[in-house]
């Protein structure tokens, strides 16, 4: 039997054969592509991996630690030996990370903090409570702690999954 009603015409324009109006998948797939992010504040990260990736309304930042912000054609250093220096440094370099992606600390669902010495908890979870108190205005993140081992000198390490509206 031929179709006389152009129904099976693929040629058209907004062919719906897969159930999806071709004319939108161009908007779609560029909302979807993956996107790294490294702000100007941070160095190339060490290694093939990026420090932050957006794709479409999600949002990772790869761990981060309180380097202080990146100066041309010196090696990273750390914000100082303690820490609060450590603590703060690395919230900023966070911070940074969600910003560049269009994200805030409103839009993060999960915290990951790496921290070095079990003895570090108390003083770190002081510090972070303290820095969410003043740059948190929704529900705070899930977060988990644990302990590892990170390069010398280095006493914390934290990452973040962000989720922004679409």
């Amino acid at each position: 039997m031929t179709d006389t009603t152009g129904e099976n015409d693929k040629s058209r324009k907004g062919d719906k054969s897969d159930g999806k109006d071709k004319s939108d998948r161009s908007d779609r797939s560029d909302r979807n592509e993956k996107v790294a992010l490294t702000p100007t504040t941070h160095t190339a990260p060490p290694a093939k991996f990026s420090h932050g990736v957006r794709k479409g309304n999600i949002l990772q930042v790869a761990g981060q630690v309180g380097f202080l912000p990146a100066v041309e054609g010196l090696p990273p250093t750390p914000a100082g030996p303690t820490l609060r220096e450590q603590t703060l440094q690395t919230l900023a370099n966070v911070r940074a990370i969600l910003e560049e992606g269009g994200a805030t600390w409103d839009d993060v669902l999960m915290i990951r903090v790496y921290l070095t010495d079990v003895d570090h908890f108390a003083e770190m979870n002081a510090l972070y409570n303290e820095y969410f108190d003043q740059h948190l205005t929704a529900v705070p993140a899930a977060r988990t702690t644990v302990y590892v081992g990170l390069p010398a000198g280095l006493l914390i390490e934290i990452d973040a999954l962000a989720v922004l509206d679409d």
